[in-house]
């Protein structure tokens, strides 16, 4: 999965999910960065291209959101530490559970505060 086709999942996730509503991009750290344009739905995306030609998909370190992911699908995807899901160069990943980790990402803290009514 090339950064282009990985920005256009993401961009794809949120157009398919209302709660979500339009992304905003910038760059944080360098790396291009998605968070959805309304205010407290969502944690920021980012895209890090590493230079082995891996990517990796960066999320919030403070949040619980990779220990979510490797509940979700412990053999699906690789991950790293408690801030990314990484992309091996030249192999297809599970589209169907990166979508739903996108989602999750991207709700975060909608799905937070419905926790707590």
């Amino acid at each position: 999965m090339t950064p282009d086709e990985l920005k256009t999942l993401i961009h794809h996730v949120a157009a398919a999910r209302p709660e979500i509503g339009p992304l905003e991009e910038s760059l944080k750290w360098g790396e291009q960065s998605f968070t959805p344009a309304k205010r407290n739905v969502g944690s920021s995306v980012r895209i890090a291209p590493r230079p082995d030609g891996d990517l990796a998909l960066m999320f919030i370190c403070h949040t619980d959101l990779v220990d979510e992911f490797r509940d979700l699908y412990p053999d699906t995807l690789t991950y790293e530490g408690n801030r990314a899901i990484v992309l091996p160069g030249g192999v297809a990943p599970d589209r169907e559970a990166l979508e739903h980790c996108i989602a999750l990402a991207l709700t975060y803290k909608l799905r937070k505060r419905q926790k707590r009514t």
